[in-house]
Protein backbone atom coordinates (compact mmCIF):
# COMPACT_ATOMS: atom_id res chain seq x y z
CA UNK A 1 0.00 0.00 0.00
CA UNK A 2 2.66 2.51 1.02
CA UNK A 3 5.58 3.62 -1.15
CA UNK A 4 8.42 5.93 -0.19
CA UNK A 5 7.96 9.52 -1.34
CA UNK A 6 8.74 12.95 0.06
CA UNK A 7 7.92 16.39 -1.34
CA UNK A 8 9.19 18.53 1.55
CA UNK A 9 5.75 20.11 1.81
CA UNK A 10 5.76 21.05 5.50
CA UNK A 11 9.08 22.83 5.05
CA UNK A 12 7.70 24.64 1.99
CA UNK A 13 4.65 25.77 3.95
CA UNK A 14 6.92 27.06 6.74
CA UNK A 15 8.93 29.03 4.18
CA UNK A 16 5.76 30.41 2.56
CA UNK A 17 4.50 31.64 5.91
CA UNK A 18 7.80 33.01 7.18
CA UNK A 19 8.54 34.85 3.92
CA UNK A 20 5.56 37.13 4.60
CA UNK A 21 7.23 38.61 7.68
CA UNK A 22 11.00 38.38 7.06
CA UNK A 23 11.50 41.94 5.84
CA UNK A 24 9.65 44.08 8.36
CA UNK A 25 11.53 47.19 9.42
CA UNK A 26 10.89 49.88 12.02
CA UNK A 27 12.22 53.41 12.04
CA UNK A 28 14.42 55.06 14.68
CA UNK A 29 14.21 58.82 15.13
CA UNK A 30 16.24 61.49 16.89
CA UNK A 31 14.93 64.09 19.32
CA UNK A 32 13.69 66.22 16.42
CA UNK A 33 11.64 63.41 14.93
CA UNK A 34 14.00 62.80 12.01
CA UNK A 35 14.44 59.18 10.90
CA UNK A 36 18.01 58.14 11.65
CA UNK A 37 17.83 54.48 10.65
CA UNK A 38 15.57 51.63 9.57
CA UNK A 39 16.02 48.60 11.77
CA UNK A 40 15.14 45.17 10.37
CA UNK A 41 13.14 43.04 12.81
CA UNK A 42 14.72 39.55 13.19
CA UNK A 43 12.48 36.55 12.50
CA UNK A 44 13.15 33.04 13.81
CA UNK A 45 11.33 29.72 13.67
CA UNK A 46 10.80 28.35 17.14
CA UNK A 47 8.60 28.47 20.23
CA UNK A 48 7.82 31.83 21.79
CA UNK A 49 8.51 30.54 25.31
CA UNK A 50 12.16 29.89 24.48
CA UNK A 51 12.54 33.46 23.28
CA UNK A 52 10.79 34.84 26.36
CA UNK A 53 13.07 32.88 28.65
CA UNK A 54 16.07 34.43 26.92
CA UNK A 55 14.54 37.91 27.25
CA UNK A 56 13.95 37.50 30.99
CA UNK A 57 17.46 36.17 31.65
CA UNK A 58 19.30 38.91 29.76
CA UNK A 59 19.10 42.33 31.47
CA UNK A 60 20.57 44.05 28.39
CA UNK A 61 18.40 42.32 25.81
CA UNK A 62 17.67 45.55 23.98
CA UNK A 63 21.30 46.08 22.99
CA UNK A 64 22.00 45.57 19.24
CA UNK A 65 24.61 42.86 19.87
CA UNK A 66 22.34 40.67 22.00
CA UNK A 67 21.73 37.11 20.83
CA UNK A 68 17.98 37.80 20.72
CA UNK A 69 17.68 41.59 20.42
CA UNK A 70 14.32 43.24 20.87
CA UNK A 71 12.17 43.78 18.97
CA UNK A 72 12.03 40.39 17.30
CA UNK A 73 9.50 37.89 15.94
CA UNK A 74 9.17 34.14 16.16
CA UNK A 75 6.71 31.70 14.61
CA UNK A 76 5.91 28.00 14.78
CA UNK A 77 3.40 25.36 13.71
CA UNK A 78 1.11 24.56 16.63
CA UNK A 79 -1.24 21.99 15.04
CA UNK A 80 -2.66 20.54 11.82
CA UNK A 81 -6.30 19.61 11.19
CA UNK A 82 -8.00 17.77 8.34
CA UNK A 83 -10.41 20.07 6.49
CA UNK A 84 -13.40 18.10 5.10
CA UNK A 85 -14.94 21.23 3.55
CA UNK A 86 -12.18 21.28 0.88
CA UNK A 87 -12.22 17.55 0.17
CA UNK A 88 -12.15 16.58 -3.53
CA UNK A 89 -13.19 13.34 -5.20
CA UNK A 90 -10.45 10.88 -4.26
CA UNK A 91 -10.57 8.99 -7.59
CA UNK A 92 -9.74 12.09 -9.66
CA UNK A 93 -6.24 12.20 -11.14
CA UNK A 94 -4.01 15.11 -12.07
CA UNK A 95 -1.68 14.37 -15.00
CA UNK A 96 1.40 16.01 -16.46
CA UNK A 97 3.74 15.01 -19.28
CA UNK A 98 6.80 13.04 -18.21
CA UNK A 99 9.78 15.35 -18.97
CA UNK A 100 12.05 12.34 -19.54
CA UNK A 101 9.74 10.29 -21.79
CA UNK A 102 7.21 11.87 -24.14
CA UNK A 103 5.34 8.57 -24.50
CA UNK A 104 4.36 8.61 -20.80
CA UNK A 105 2.51 10.84 -18.38
CA UNK A 106 3.01 11.35 -14.66
CA UNK A 107 -0.07 11.47 -12.49
CA UNK A 108 -1.18 11.95 -8.90
CA UNK A 109 -4.49 11.55 -7.18
CA UNK A 110 -6.02 14.73 -5.81
CA UNK A 111 -4.41 15.99 -2.60
CA UNK A 112 -5.73 15.83 0.94
CA UNK A 113 -6.71 19.21 2.48
CA UNK A 114 -5.24 20.19 5.84
CA UNK A 115 -5.38 23.40 7.85
CA UNK A 116 -1.94 24.18 9.26
CA UNK A 117 -2.16 26.41 12.33
CA UNK A 118 0.69 28.87 12.84
CA UNK A 119 1.38 31.21 15.73
CA UNK A 120 3.38 34.38 15.12
CA UNK A 121 4.72 36.19 18.18
CA UNK A 122 5.98 39.78 18.13
CA UNK A 123 8.25 40.56 21.09
CA UNK A 124 8.99 44.21 21.79
CA UNK A 125 10.64 46.16 24.58
CA UNK A 126 8.05 48.92 24.49
CA UNK A 127 4.59 49.65 23.16
CA UNK A 128 5.72 51.82 20.26
CA UNK A 129 7.99 49.18 18.73
CA UNK A 130 5.20 46.62 18.97
CA UNK A 131 2.63 48.84 17.28
CA UNK A 132 5.09 49.80 14.52
CA UNK A 133 5.38 46.12 13.65
CA UNK A 134 1.69 45.29 14.02
CA UNK A 135 0.62 48.13 11.75
CA UNK A 136 2.76 46.65 8.97
CA UNK A 137 1.02 43.26 9.28
CA UNK A 138 -2.68 43.82 9.97
CA UNK A 139 -3.65 45.83 6.83
CA UNK A 140 -2.74 42.92 4.53
CA UNK A 141 -5.05 40.34 6.11
CA UNK A 142 -8.73 40.89 5.33
CA UNK A 143 -8.75 38.37 6.95
CA UNK A 144 -6.70 36.30 4.46
CA UNK A 145 -3.66 36.80 2.27
CA UNK A 146 -2.95 34.42 -0.61
CA UNK A 147 0.50 33.29 -1.73
CA UNK A 148 1.33 31.21 -4.80
CA UNK A 149 3.85 28.39 -4.50
CA UNK A 150 5.13 25.60 -6.73
CA UNK A 151 4.67 22.63 -4.43
CA UNK A 152 5.39 19.70 -6.77
CA UNK A 153 7.84 20.86 -9.49
CA UNK A 154 7.83 17.52 -11.34
CA UNK A 155 4.06 17.84 -11.75
CA UNK A 156 4.17 21.58 -12.53
CA UNK A 157 1.69 22.12 -9.70
CA UNK A 158 1.32 25.72 -8.52
CA UNK A 159 -1.14 26.40 -5.75
CA UNK A 160 -2.79 29.52 -4.40
CA UNK A 161 -2.48 29.14 -0.63
CA UNK A 162 -4.74 31.29 1.57
CA UNK A 163 -3.29 32.31 4.94
CA UNK A 164 -6.07 33.48 7.26
CA UNK A 165 -5.58 35.65 10.34
CA UNK A 166 -7.78 34.19 13.09
CA UNK A 167 -6.94 36.07 16.28
CA UNK A 168 -4.71 38.78 17.77
CA UNK A 169 -3.83 38.97 21.46
CA UNK A 170 -1.54 41.21 23.50
CA UNK A 171 0.36 39.97 26.58
CA UNK A 172 2.69 41.79 28.97
CA UNK A 173 5.69 40.02 30.50
CA UNK A 174 6.75 41.43 33.88
CA UNK A 175 9.74 40.87 36.11
CA UNK A 176 9.25 39.21 39.49
CA UNK A 177 7.03 41.37 41.66
CA UNK A 178 5.43 43.10 38.64
CA UNK A 179 7.53 46.20 39.26
CA UNK A 180 8.94 46.51 35.76
CA UNK A 181 7.63 45.32 32.43
CA UNK A 182 10.31 43.35 30.58
CA UNK A 183 8.56 43.00 27.22
CA UNK A 184 5.29 43.12 25.30
CA UNK A 185 4.19 40.14 23.24
CA UNK A 186 1.66 40.25 20.42
CA UNK A 187 0.36 36.77 19.52
CA UNK A 188 -1.22 36.29 16.11
CA UNK A 189 -2.95 33.03 15.16
CA UNK A 190 -3.05 32.06 11.48
CA UNK A 191 -4.46 29.18 9.46
CA UNK A 192 -2.64 28.15 6.29
CA UNK A 193 -4.99 26.19 4.00
CA UNK A 194 -2.62 23.63 2.55
CA UNK A 195 -2.70 20.26 0.82
CA UNK A 196 -0.69 17.07 1.10
CA UNK A 197 0.01 15.04 -2.03
CA UNK A 198 0.49 11.34 -2.57
CA UNK A 199 3.22 9.71 -4.70
CA UNK A 200 3.79 10.52 -8.36
CA UNK A 201 3.07 7.55 -10.63
CA UNK A 202 3.75 7.00 -14.31
CA UNK A 203 1.55 5.49 -17.01
CA UNK A 204 1.74 5.17 -20.79
CA UNK A 205 -0.52 7.28 -22.97
CA UNK A 206 -3.51 5.51 -24.51
CA UNK A 207 -3.34 6.16 -28.25
CA UNK A 208 -5.91 3.65 -29.48
CA UNK A 209 -9.44 2.72 -28.54
CA UNK A 210 -11.33 -0.12 -30.20
CA UNK A 211 -14.99 -0.63 -29.27
CA UNK A 212 -17.56 -3.06 -30.67
CA UNK A 213 -21.23 -2.18 -30.24
CA UNK A 214 -23.84 -4.94 -30.56
CA UNK A 215 -27.55 -4.39 -31.22
CA UNK A 216 -29.93 -6.83 -29.43
CA UNK A 217 -31.83 -9.20 -31.77
CA UNK A 218 -35.25 -8.04 -30.62
CA UNK A 219 -34.75 -4.62 -32.20
CA UNK A 220 -32.77 -5.61 -35.32
CA UNK A 221 -35.85 -5.04 -37.48
CA UNK A 222 -35.37 -1.31 -37.09
CA UNK A 223 -34.28 0.17 -40.41
CA UNK A 224 -30.72 1.45 -40.67
CA UNK A 225 -29.37 -0.11 -37.46
CA UNK A 226 -26.51 -2.57 -38.01
CA UNK A 227 -26.03 -5.72 -35.95
CA UNK A 228 -22.43 -4.74 -35.14
CA UNK A 229 -20.61 -1.41 -35.21
CA UNK A 230 -16.83 -1.33 -34.67
CA UNK A 231 -15.50 2.08 -33.62
CA UNK A 232 -11.76 2.66 -33.80
CA UNK A 233 -9.97 5.84 -32.57
CA UNK A 234 -6.38 6.97 -32.91
CA UNK A 235 -4.53 10.32 -32.74
CA UNK A 236 -4.12 12.37 -35.91
CA UNK A 237 -1.40 14.96 -36.53
CA UNK A 238 -0.16 16.47 -39.78
CA UNK A 239 3.52 16.82 -40.66
CA UNK A 240 3.39 20.55 -39.83
CA UNK A 241 2.00 19.90 -36.33
CA UNK A 242 -1.70 20.58 -36.94
CA UNK A 243 -4.40 18.31 -35.51
CA UNK A 244 -6.38 16.32 -38.05
CA UNK A 245 -9.22 13.81 -38.18
CA UNK A 246 -8.13 12.51 -41.61
CA UNK A 247 -5.99 9.37 -41.34
CA UNK A 248 -4.46 9.88 -44.78
CA UNK A 249 -3.04 13.26 -43.72
CA UNK A 250 -1.60 12.07 -40.42
CA UNK A 251 1.97 11.08 -39.66
CA UNK A 252 2.52 7.59 -38.15
CA UNK A 253 1.01 7.21 -34.70
CA UNK A 254 4.34 6.20 -33.13
CA UNK A 255 5.70 9.65 -34.05
CA UNK A 256 2.91 11.49 -32.20
CA UNK A 257 4.05 12.47 -28.71
CA UNK A 258 1.96 12.66 -25.56
CA UNK A 259 2.23 16.45 -25.47
CA UNK A 260 1.45 16.95 -29.18
CA UNK A 261 -1.62 18.95 -30.15
CA UNK A 262 -3.18 16.05 -32.01
CA UNK A 263 -6.72 15.47 -33.21
CA UNK A 264 -8.71 12.22 -33.32
CA UNK A 265 -9.22 9.92 -36.27
CA UNK A 266 -12.41 7.90 -35.89
CA UNK A 267 -13.22 4.92 -38.10
CA UNK A 268 -16.64 3.24 -37.88
CA UNK A 269 -17.23 -0.13 -39.51
CA UNK A 270 -20.79 -1.45 -39.68
CA UNK A 271 -21.90 -5.02 -40.40
CA UNK A 272 -25.40 -6.47 -40.74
Amino acid sequence: MFTQFYFDLIRKYIICFGSLFNDIRISRTDSNGNVTMLERVPLTYGPKDAMLARVIQDPTISRPTAVYPLPMMSFEIVSMDYDPTRKLQTVVRMAHNDPTDNSKRNYQYVPVPYNINFKLSVLAKNSEDGTKIMEQILPYFTPDWTVTAELIPEMNIKNDIPIVLQNVQLDDVYEEGFKERRSMVWNLDFVLKGYFYGPVKTSKVIKYTDANLYVPKNIDELVGIPDVAAIYNQPGLTANGQPTSNASLSIPVNQILANSNYGYVTTITETH
